[in-house]
């Protein structure tokens, strides 16, 4: 029966606040009562973090000693409580917290909840690895907590907690990866590296897209300055050692040496250029006034029926402006054997692999991080700042994020071209 106005279902009442839930309701009220703020020096939820970790503390040690505060029991007992020391901690939600820790007379008690030593309470490692990635050197970072926490926190001890981070991205780049990916797109960026004298250095980024569309960082290399066969060797061979045993796709902006190694990795594998930076490599050899004509002459080549139809057309571009522009000509012709695969797919596979704007949006968060920093020491230390980056899309350390873009018809379109390759939908 169709429900009319009356026919509503009445909401279920409201369970009764907890005996907590009425105790902190109560302060919130008397704090306000008083004119006392919730949040600042001396907030109400400062003096309600000193308090809670005081108790606590003052818990610990009587379980160490074994009897209460003023306790007759603990007469004669060899040891007792020694007033406290005064010591601040930093603290996730109320910034710095003094506080006042208990001390026994012999010395033997060892607190859990603020260790000795211990400055900074669970949180604040995550908070200096998150400003990090986002481009913040060691000195703002500590400038960041002098100024909105009021608390010290040196640019040695943010490079300590960065440091920690080493072994963990020891682990990710040693992770079990995908037997199978639909594709593999792969670029660089450029970093700066001091290394005895400060020059450009190469760190490339491997995206994986993975059989149910999601996107799969697999990997950071730092290169040299000369890029060949052997090196996307080494890269290929790290990623078939990681268990990836077949990939559809691999999309690059015309790597050196990578196209004459795939081969090797991955036997069925087809390699794509980059037509985007194809593109925009063409328009960066011509002068602006001409940009308009050769988008028109250039469109027809990328978007031809098949190969033939877009070899007529490249023949119609190099008619047109092969003598004035020679090396656009020569760079399409270079390009021309791993520009022309994508050609004999279905436009839904034509649309994810025709360039490598998926890997661009990483690439850009990684150059604001490294940007701020101008150069590094060496290598180390741009490895983990790209992996802090990397680290931040994903905190569950898998390194895999979902797609922006639809990848779904993509897929389909996938597993219908590449069926005898495509794995029953129950192995992955």
């Amino acid at each position: 029966m169709t429900a009319t106005l009356g026919d509503v279902t009445p909401r279920k009442k409201r369970s009764e606040p907890s005996a907590e839930e009425q105790a902190a309701a109560e302060l919130v009220r008397l704090a306000m009562e008083q004119g006392l703020s919730l949040t600042g020096p001396d907030g109400l939820l400062k003096q309600l973090t000193k308090t809670v970790l005081e108790t606590a503390l003052h818990e610990e040690l009587t379980e160490h000693l074994g009897f209460e505060k003023n306790d007759p029991a603990g007469a004669g007992s060899g040891n007792i409580r020694n007033g406290t020391r005064a010591k601040t901690v930093l603290t996730d939600n109320a910034g710095p917290v003094q506080i006042d820790v208990p001390r026994d007379r012999a010395g033997t008690f060892e607190p859990q909840i603020v260790k000795k030593r211990q400055r900074r309470l669970s949180g604040v490692d995550e908070i200096v690895l998150s400003l990090y990635a986002k481009g913040l050197t060691t000195g703002e970072i500590s400038a960041h907590f002098a100024e909105i926490y009021g608390a010290s926190v040196s640019r040695e001890t943010v490079s300590r907690i960065t440091d920690k981070v080493i072994e963990e991205m020891t682990d990710w780049s040693h992770r079990p990866l995908d037997a199978i990916y639909a594709a593999v797109f792969i670029d660089a960026i450029v970093v700066k590296v001091r290394d005895g004298q400060v020059a450009n250095r190469p760190f490339y980024a491997a995206i994986g897209v993975t059989l149910d569309g999601d996107k799969d960082i697999l990997g950071l290399w730092a290169g040299s300055g000369g890029e060949g066969a052997k090196f996307w060797m080494s890269v290929l061979t790290d990623l078939r050692n990681r268990g990836v045993k077949d990939v559809f796709f691999v999309v690059c902006d015309g790597l050196k040496g990578l196209p004459e190694v795939v081969g090797n990795a991955w036997p069925q594998a087809i390699v794509q250029t980059c037509v985007i930076h194809l593109i925009r490599n063409t328009f960066r050899l011509t002068a602006r006034q001409y940009w308009d004509a050769l988008k028109r002459d250039i469109k027809p080549i990328y978007t031809a029926v098949n190969a033939t139809a877009a070899r007529a057309a490249f023949d119609d571009l190099a008619e047109r402006w092969g003598g004035r522009y020679p090396a656009v000509i020569r760079l399409w012709d270079n390009a021309w054997e791993e520009f022309i695969p994508f050609l004999d797919y279905d436009v839904e596979i034509r649309r994810v692999i025709c360039s490598t704007n998926a890997i661009e949006s990483l690439n850009a968060r990684y150059r604001r991080a490294v940007k701020a920093r101008g150069h590094f020491p060496n290598e180390q230390a741009a490895l983990k700042c790209l992996y802090l980056v990397t680290r931040s899309l994903d905190p569950t350390g898998t390194g895999r994020t979902r797609w922006t873009m639809r990848w779904k018809p993509a897929l389909n379109a996938f597993a219908i071209t590449f069926s005898d390759r495509f794995p029953a939908a129950e192995t992955y």
